[in-house]
Protein backbone atom coordinates (compact mmCIF):
# COMPACT_ATOMS: atom_id res chain seq x y z
CA UNK A 1 0.00 0.00 0.00
CA UNK A 2 1.32 3.42 -0.96
CA UNK A 3 0.75 5.88 1.88
CA UNK A 4 1.02 9.64 1.51
CA UNK A 5 3.24 10.19 4.53
CA UNK A 6 4.57 13.51 3.22
CA UNK A 7 1.11 15.07 3.19
CA UNK A 8 0.35 13.56 6.61
CA UNK A 9 3.50 15.17 8.01
CA UNK A 10 2.49 18.56 6.60
CA UNK A 11 -0.99 18.26 8.13
CA UNK A 12 0.41 17.31 11.53
CA UNK A 13 2.78 20.27 11.48
CA UNK A 14 0.01 22.64 10.45
CA UNK A 15 -2.37 21.33 13.12
CA UNK A 16 0.02 21.44 16.11
CA UNK A 17 3.51 22.81 15.41
CA UNK A 18 3.21 25.73 13.00
CA UNK A 19 3.50 29.37 14.02
CA UNK A 20 -0.30 29.63 14.10
CA UNK A 21 -1.48 26.06 14.76
CA UNK A 22 -5.03 24.93 14.12
CA UNK A 23 -5.34 23.41 17.60
CA UNK A 24 -4.34 25.62 20.52
CA UNK A 25 -2.32 24.71 23.59
CA UNK A 26 -5.19 23.28 25.59
CA UNK A 27 -6.00 20.82 22.79
CA UNK A 28 -2.33 19.93 22.42
CA UNK A 29 -2.05 19.20 26.15
CA UNK A 30 -5.21 17.12 26.08
CA UNK A 31 -4.14 14.96 23.15
CA UNK A 32 -0.41 14.65 23.86
CA UNK A 33 -0.65 14.67 27.69
CA UNK A 34 1.99 17.41 27.85
CA UNK A 35 2.71 20.97 26.78
CA UNK A 36 4.03 21.84 23.34
CA UNK A 37 7.24 23.17 24.90
CA UNK A 38 7.98 19.83 26.55
CA UNK A 39 7.31 17.99 23.28
CA UNK A 40 9.71 20.25 21.40
CA UNK A 41 12.32 19.91 24.13
CA UNK A 42 12.26 16.10 23.84
CA UNK A 43 12.40 16.30 20.06
CA UNK A 44 15.40 18.65 20.14
CA UNK A 45 17.22 16.48 22.69
CA UNK A 46 16.77 13.39 20.52
CA UNK A 47 17.93 15.14 17.34
CA UNK A 48 20.89 16.84 19.03
CA UNK A 49 22.24 13.73 20.76
CA UNK A 50 25.91 13.81 19.79
CA UNK A 51 27.44 10.53 20.91
CA UNK A 52 29.66 8.70 18.41
CA UNK A 53 28.74 6.23 17.08
CA UNK A 54 25.11 7.33 17.16
CA UNK A 55 22.86 4.57 18.59
CA UNK A 56 20.36 3.10 16.16
CA UNK A 57 17.34 4.21 18.21
CA UNK A 58 18.44 7.84 17.96
CA UNK A 59 19.27 7.54 14.27
CA UNK A 60 15.77 6.17 13.68
CA UNK A 61 14.20 9.59 14.40
CA UNK A 62 16.30 11.45 11.83
CA UNK A 63 14.29 11.95 8.65
CA UNK A 64 15.95 10.22 5.69
CA UNK A 65 15.09 9.21 2.15
CA UNK A 66 14.20 5.62 1.31
CA UNK A 67 15.45 3.54 -1.61
CA UNK A 68 12.96 5.21 -3.96
CA UNK A 69 14.10 8.68 -2.98
CA UNK A 70 10.96 9.48 -0.94
CA UNK A 71 11.29 11.28 2.37
CA UNK A 72 10.59 9.15 5.40
CA UNK A 73 8.51 10.06 8.43
CA UNK A 74 9.32 13.29 10.21
CA UNK A 75 10.45 13.31 13.83
CA UNK A 76 7.11 14.88 14.76
CA UNK A 77 5.22 11.98 13.17
CA UNK A 78 7.32 9.34 14.93
CA UNK A 79 7.02 10.92 18.38
CA UNK A 80 3.30 11.59 17.88
CA UNK A 81 2.67 7.96 17.00
CA UNK A 82 4.47 6.76 20.14
CA UNK A 83 2.75 9.24 22.45
CA UNK A 84 -0.72 8.55 21.08
CA UNK A 85 -0.29 4.83 21.68
CA UNK A 86 0.70 5.53 25.27
CA UNK A 87 -1.96 8.15 25.92
CA UNK A 88 -4.93 6.30 24.44
CA UNK A 89 -3.84 2.71 25.00
CA UNK A 90 -5.18 1.69 21.58
CA UNK A 91 -3.79 -0.62 18.92
CA UNK A 92 -0.89 0.59 16.81
CA UNK A 93 -2.96 0.66 13.59
CA UNK A 94 -5.49 3.16 14.98
CA UNK A 95 -3.48 6.17 13.73
CA UNK A 96 -2.82 4.84 10.24
CA UNK A 97 -5.40 7.14 8.66
CA UNK A 98 -4.08 10.34 10.26
CA UNK A 99 -0.32 9.70 10.31
CA UNK A 100 -0.21 7.32 7.31
CA UNK A 101 1.92 4.94 9.35
CA UNK A 102 1.49 1.17 9.28
CA UNK A 103 1.01 -0.96 12.38
CA UNK A 104 4.48 -2.51 12.18
CA UNK A 105 6.15 0.89 11.81
CA UNK A 106 4.17 2.29 14.76
CA UNK A 107 5.30 -0.56 17.02
CA UNK A 108 8.94 -0.08 16.03
CA UNK A 109 8.60 3.66 16.58
CA UNK A 110 7.24 3.12 20.09
CA UNK A 111 10.09 0.79 21.04
CA UNK A 112 12.70 3.21 19.69
CA UNK A 113 11.11 6.12 21.55
CA UNK A 114 11.26 4.22 24.84
CA UNK A 115 14.97 3.64 24.46
CA UNK A 116 15.73 7.26 23.52
CA UNK A 117 13.82 8.81 26.41
CA UNK A 118 15.15 6.38 29.01
CA UNK A 119 18.74 6.93 27.86
CA UNK A 120 18.36 10.72 27.88
CA UNK A 121 16.50 11.34 31.12
CA UNK A 122 16.79 8.34 33.44
CA UNK A 123 19.48 9.93 35.62
CA UNK A 124 17.49 13.12 36.14
CA UNK A 125 13.91 11.89 36.47
CA UNK A 126 14.34 8.42 37.94
CA UNK A 127 17.11 9.49 40.30
CA UNK A 128 17.50 8.71 43.96
CA UNK A 129 16.78 11.72 46.18
CA UNK A 130 19.83 13.79 47.04
CA UNK A 131 20.43 15.36 50.44
CA UNK A 132 18.87 18.59 49.14
CA UNK A 133 15.81 16.69 47.86
CA UNK A 134 15.38 14.98 51.23
CA UNK A 135 15.45 18.29 53.09
CA UNK A 136 12.79 19.82 50.84
CA UNK A 137 10.58 16.72 50.99
CA UNK A 138 10.76 16.63 54.77
CA UNK A 139 9.74 20.28 55.05
CA UNK A 140 6.89 19.95 52.54
CA UNK A 141 5.42 16.80 54.11
CA UNK A 142 5.74 18.13 57.63
CA UNK A 143 3.85 21.26 56.59
CA UNK A 144 1.17 19.33 54.69
CA UNK A 145 0.69 16.18 56.75
CA UNK A 146 2.33 16.98 60.09
CA UNK A 147 4.78 14.05 59.93
CA UNK A 148 8.42 14.87 60.59
CA UNK A 149 10.94 13.02 58.45
CA UNK A 150 8.37 11.76 55.92
CA UNK A 151 9.89 11.13 52.49
CA UNK A 152 6.80 9.73 50.76
CA UNK A 153 4.16 7.01 50.63
CA UNK A 154 4.71 3.48 49.34
CA UNK A 155 2.17 1.22 47.66
CA UNK A 156 1.74 -1.24 44.80
CA UNK A 157 -0.25 -1.23 41.58
CA UNK A 158 -1.15 -4.34 39.56
CA UNK A 159 -0.95 -4.34 35.77
CA UNK A 160 -2.74 -7.19 34.02
CA UNK A 161 -0.58 -9.21 31.64
CA UNK A 162 -2.78 -10.47 28.82
CA UNK A 163 -0.18 -12.42 26.86
CA UNK A 164 1.69 -13.97 29.74
CA UNK A 165 3.28 -17.28 28.65
CA UNK A 166 1.47 -20.32 30.02
CA UNK A 167 4.60 -21.58 31.79
CA UNK A 168 4.84 -18.31 33.76
CA UNK A 169 1.19 -17.86 34.76
CA UNK A 170 1.65 -19.47 38.16
CA UNK A 171 4.59 -17.19 38.95
CA UNK A 172 2.74 -13.99 38.01
CA UNK A 173 -0.69 -14.79 39.52
CA UNK A 174 -1.24 -13.76 43.14
CA UNK A 175 -3.96 -14.92 45.52
CA UNK A 176 -6.39 -12.03 45.18
CA UNK A 177 -5.85 -11.61 41.42
CA UNK A 178 -7.41 -14.26 39.17
CA UNK A 179 -5.17 -13.47 36.20
CA UNK A 180 -1.43 -12.87 35.69
CA UNK A 181 -0.30 -9.42 36.77
CA UNK A 182 2.98 -7.56 37.15
CA UNK A 183 3.36 -5.24 40.12
CA UNK A 184 4.65 -1.70 40.24
CA UNK A 185 5.96 -0.80 43.69
CA UNK A 186 6.35 2.96 43.99
CA UNK A 187 7.19 5.66 46.52
CA UNK A 188 5.54 9.01 45.75
CA UNK A 189 5.61 12.40 47.43
CA UNK A 190 2.78 14.89 47.85
CA UNK A 191 3.44 16.47 44.43
CA UNK A 192 2.90 12.99 42.84
CA UNK A 193 6.60 12.74 41.93
CA UNK A 194 7.62 9.07 41.93
CA UNK A 195 10.96 8.63 43.73
CA UNK A 196 11.19 4.87 43.65
CA UNK A 197 9.78 2.37 41.17
CA UNK A 198 10.26 -1.39 41.14
CA UNK A 199 8.62 -3.64 38.58
CA UNK A 200 8.32 -7.38 39.00
CA UNK A 201 6.26 -10.39 39.97
CA UNK A 202 3.65 -10.18 42.72
CA UNK A 203 4.60 -11.55 46.13
CA UNK A 204 3.23 -11.69 49.66
CA UNK A 205 4.93 -9.85 52.48
CA UNK A 206 6.67 -7.35 50.21
CA UNK A 207 6.89 -4.71 52.96
CA UNK A 208 9.62 -5.80 55.41
CA UNK A 209 9.53 -4.82 59.09
CA UNK A 210 11.95 -1.93 58.82
CA UNK A 211 11.92 1.13 61.01
CA UNK A 212 11.75 3.35 57.92
CA UNK A 213 8.46 1.79 56.79
CA UNK A 214 5.69 2.90 59.14
CA UNK A 215 2.65 0.68 58.77
CA UNK A 216 -0.83 1.66 59.87
CA UNK A 217 -2.48 0.08 62.90
CA UNK A 218 -4.88 -2.56 61.62
CA UNK A 219 -7.03 -2.41 64.78
CA UNK A 220 -6.17 0.63 66.94
CA UNK A 221 -6.95 0.00 70.59
CA UNK A 222 -6.96 3.54 71.96
CA UNK A 223 -7.61 7.12 70.89
CA UNK A 224 -3.97 8.13 70.12
CA UNK A 225 -3.49 5.11 67.84
CA UNK A 226 -6.81 5.75 66.11
CA UNK A 227 -5.82 9.37 65.54
CA UNK A 228 -2.43 8.34 64.20
CA UNK A 229 -4.08 5.83 61.86
CA UNK A 230 -6.41 8.55 60.56
CA UNK A 231 -3.55 10.96 59.79
CA UNK A 232 -1.39 8.23 58.29
CA UNK A 233 -4.13 7.03 55.97
CA UNK A 234 -4.64 10.61 54.88
CA UNK A 235 -0.94 10.89 54.00
CA UNK A 236 -1.01 7.55 52.16
CA UNK A 237 -3.49 9.02 49.69
CA UNK A 238 -0.53 10.70 48.00
CA UNK A 239 0.62 7.47 46.35
CA UNK A 240 -2.95 6.40 45.56
CA UNK A 241 -3.52 9.74 43.86
CA UNK A 242 -0.25 9.28 41.98
CA UNK A 243 -1.38 5.91 40.61
CA UNK A 244 -4.66 7.49 39.52
CA UNK A 245 -2.88 10.33 37.73
CA UNK A 246 -0.43 7.90 36.12
CA UNK A 247 -3.16 5.63 34.76
CA UNK A 248 -5.33 8.55 33.71
CA UNK A 249 -2.45 10.14 31.82
CA UNK A 250 -1.31 6.91 30.12
CA UNK A 251 -4.28 4.71 29.32
CA UNK A 252 -1.97 1.94 28.18
CA UNK A 253 -1.60 1.10 31.90
CA UNK A 254 -5.37 0.63 32.20
CA UNK A 255 -5.37 -1.95 29.42
CA UNK A 256 -3.96 -5.46 29.69
CA UNK A 257 -0.28 -5.62 28.79
CA UNK A 258 0.18 -6.99 25.29
CA UNK A 259 3.89 -7.83 24.86
CA UNK A 260 5.02 -11.39 25.43
CA UNK A 261 8.39 -10.22 26.74
CA UNK A 262 8.54 -9.05 30.36
CA UNK A 263 11.43 -6.70 29.52
CA UNK A 264 9.22 -4.76 27.10
CA UNK A 265 6.55 -4.43 29.80
CA UNK A 266 9.18 -3.19 32.24
CA UNK A 267 10.43 -0.66 29.71
CA UNK A 268 6.90 0.64 29.12
CA UNK A 269 6.22 1.08 32.81
CA UNK A 270 9.52 2.79 33.62
CA UNK A 271 9.00 5.04 30.62
CA UNK A 272 5.54 6.07 31.89
CA UNK A 273 6.94 6.80 35.37
CA UNK A 274 9.78 8.88 33.95
CA UNK A 275 7.47 10.77 31.61
CA UNK A 276 5.04 11.40 34.46
CA UNK A 277 7.83 13.04 36.50
CA UNK A 278 8.80 15.20 33.52
CA UNK A 279 5.21 16.43 33.17
CA UNK A 280 4.96 17.15 36.91
CA UNK A 281 8.05 19.33 36.64
CA UNK A 282 6.89 20.99 33.43
CA UNK A 283 3.57 21.88 35.07
CA UNK A 284 5.42 23.52 37.97
CA UNK A 285 4.06 21.27 40.73
CA UNK A 286 7.34 19.66 41.83
CA UNK A 287 8.47 20.17 45.42
CA UNK A 288 12.15 19.81 44.57
CA UNK A 289 14.18 20.16 41.40
CA UNK A 290 17.29 18.80 39.78
CA UNK A 291 20.63 19.97 41.15
CA UNK A 292 23.22 18.22 39.07
CA UNK A 293 26.14 19.20 41.29
CA UNK A 294 24.58 17.42 44.26
CA UNK A 295 23.44 14.56 42.05
CA UNK A 296 26.99 14.00 40.88
CA UNK A 297 28.59 14.10 44.35
CA UNK A 298 25.88 12.77 46.64
CA UNK A 299 26.51 9.43 48.30
CA UNK A 300 23.36 8.03 46.72
CA UNK A 301 24.86 8.51 43.25
CA UNK A 302 28.66 8.06 43.49
CA UNK A 303 29.15 6.97 39.88
CA UNK A 304 26.95 9.47 38.10
CA UNK A 305 28.37 9.91 34.58
CA UNK A 306 26.25 10.73 31.54
CA UNK A 307 26.75 12.40 28.17
CA UNK A 308 24.15 15.06 27.52
CA UNK A 309 23.14 17.23 24.62
CA UNK A 310 23.53 20.98 24.77
CA UNK A 311 19.79 21.62 24.87
CA UNK A 312 19.41 19.40 27.93
CA UNK A 313 22.21 21.26 29.71
CA UNK A 314 20.43 24.54 29.08
CA UNK A 315 17.17 23.10 30.37
CA UNK A 316 18.73 21.73 33.55
CA UNK A 317 20.48 25.05 34.19
CA UNK A 318 17.10 26.74 33.95
CA UNK A 319 15.72 24.30 36.51
CA UNK A 320 18.60 24.95 38.90
CA UNK A 321 18.14 28.71 38.50
CA UNK A 322 14.73 28.43 40.08
CA UNK A 323 15.73 29.42 43.60
CA UNK A 324 12.31 28.63 45.00
CA UNK A 325 9.52 26.19 44.20
CA UNK A 326 7.52 27.74 41.37
CA UNK A 327 4.04 27.21 42.76
CA UNK A 328 4.33 29.63 45.68
CA UNK A 329 3.30 33.29 45.36
CA UNK A 330 4.83 34.77 48.53
CA UNK A 331 8.06 33.39 49.87
CA UNK A 332 11.54 34.00 51.20
CA UNK A 333 14.36 33.23 48.81
CA UNK A 334 17.86 32.42 49.99
CA UNK A 335 20.27 33.26 47.18
CA UNK A 336 23.55 32.94 49.08
CA UNK A 337 24.73 31.57 52.38
CA UNK A 338 25.10 34.89 54.18
CA UNK A 339 22.30 36.88 52.53
CA UNK A 340 18.55 36.54 52.80
CA UNK A 341 16.57 38.18 50.03
CA UNK A 342 12.84 38.60 50.32
CA UNK A 343 10.69 38.46 47.23
CA UNK A 344 7.06 39.55 47.63
CA UNK A 345 4.85 38.80 44.64
CA UNK A 346 1.29 40.01 44.08
CA UNK A 347 -0.92 40.80 41.11
CA UNK A 348 -1.06 43.99 39.09
CA UNK A 349 1.70 45.82 40.97
CA UNK A 350 5.36 46.78 40.87
CA UNK A 351 7.50 44.64 43.15
CA UNK A 352 10.69 45.46 44.98
CA UNK A 353 13.49 42.99 45.50
CA UNK A 354 15.90 44.03 48.23
CA UNK A 355 19.43 42.88 47.59
CA UNK A 356 22.36 43.53 49.92
CA UNK A 357 25.17 43.01 47.42
CA UNK A 358 26.12 44.25 43.97
CA UNK A 359 25.22 41.19 41.91
CA UNK A 360 22.95 39.96 39.20
CA UNK A 361 20.20 37.66 40.45
CA UNK A 362 17.46 36.05 38.47
CA UNK A 363 14.34 34.50 39.87
CA UNK A 364 12.60 32.42 37.24
CA UNK A 365 9.14 31.25 38.28
CA UNK A 366 7.01 29.09 36.00
CA UNK A 367 3.26 28.95 36.45
CA UNK A 368 1.06 31.37 34.53
CA UNK A 369 3.80 34.03 34.35
CA UNK A 370 7.51 34.81 34.00
CA UNK A 371 9.16 36.99 36.62
CA UNK A 372 12.61 38.49 36.22
CA UNK A 373 14.57 40.27 38.89
CA UNK A 374 17.69 42.22 37.95
CA UNK A 375 19.59 43.83 40.81
CA UNK A 376 21.18 47.25 41.21
CA UNK A 377 23.18 48.45 44.22
CA UNK A 378 20.28 48.57 46.67
CA UNK A 379 17.00 47.59 45.01
CA UNK A 380 15.22 47.02 41.74
CA UNK A 381 11.69 47.03 40.48
CA UNK A 382 10.23 44.05 38.71
CA UNK A 383 7.45 44.58 36.21
CA UNK A 384 5.41 41.65 34.98
CA UNK A 385 1.95 40.68 33.74
CA UNK A 386 -0.15 37.81 35.12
Amino acid sequence: MRRDREEAGKNLHKHYFSEHPTYLDRWFRRRFRMSRDLFLRIQNDILSYDVEPLPSHFEYFIQKRDALGRLGFTTEQNITSALRQLAYGTAAYMFDEYLQMSEATSIICLNMFYKCVLELYVDGYLRKPTSSDIARLNCAHEEKHGFKGMLGSINCMHWKWKNCPVAWKGQYTSGHQKHPTIVLEAVASYDTWIWHAFFGAAADGIYPDWATLIKAYSTPTDEPRAKFKQFQESARKDVERTFGVLQGRFHILQMAGGPHNVNKLRRILYFCVLFHNMIVEDNGFNITWLEEELLATDEANPNYVRNRSTSRDVREQEIRDRNVPPNFRTMNVVMSRDTLHKVVLSKDALHKVVLSRDALHKVVLRRDALYKAVSTITFIKVVFNI
